[in-house]
């Protein structure tokens, strides 16, 4: 039931609304209900999902790029493993990401447009820690470039950041998180 619940919310979202999950589907009602924040104008690039300031029921977020480039910026310019030489991405922190969404968790879990997830513990989300990466060296990343978004980390700024287990946190073609209590 999770990947149908998932599967109606995006529809909503992509119909111009944000929706919260209230809880399993039933035959009775719809598991979907409108949320008065603003709407993506653009195509959503990442859907946010998890608990705003206690509420019982998860809500889910869409962002298009325009939204995400009004939260706070970082510009982070280091090497990585997949491209050649420095590079300069630019994006949202993640902690700021969740600041502006009023969610709290300990775990985010990550996902990409092919599944691939991976789980970030709470610790990880420092001001000199990873960002949401949209656009590498002046400009918007392509599916084909890893993006449309990328959660990137200082790799060069701490050796702490140059492991298999933030390499393997590091999902390209990012398209939703989920904020784990």
């Amino acid at each position: 039931m999770p990947n149908l619940r998932y599967a109606l919310c995006r529809a909503a979202l992509l119909l111009g609304c944000v929706c919260a999950v209230a809880g399993p589907l039933r035959a009775e009602g719809p598991a979907v209900a409108q949320v008065a924040v603003s709407e993506p104008s653009g195509p959503v690039l990442l859907t946010l999902m998890g608990h705003v300031d206690g509420k019982s029921e998860a809500t889910s977020m869409a962002f298009d790029q325009a939204m995400l480039a009004a939260l706070p910026q970082k510009t982070i310019t280091t090497t990585t493993i997949w491209t050649d030489g420095p590079q300069e991405f630019t994006g949202v922190p993640l902690a700021a990401l969740l600041n502006a969404a009023h969610m709290q968790g300990k775990m985010l879990e990550a996902t990409a447009a092919n599944d691939y997830a991976v789980e970030i513990p709470v610790e990880e989300w420092p001001d000199n820690g990873p960002i949401i990466a949209y656009a590498r060296n002046g400009k918007p990343m392509t599916i084909r470039d890893k993006g449309p978004l990328w959660i990137v980390y200082p790799y060069d700024a701490d050796p702490a950041y140059r492991s298999e287990v933030i390499y393997a946190r590091s999902i390209w073609q990012l398209d939703r998180i989920e904020v784990q209590p």
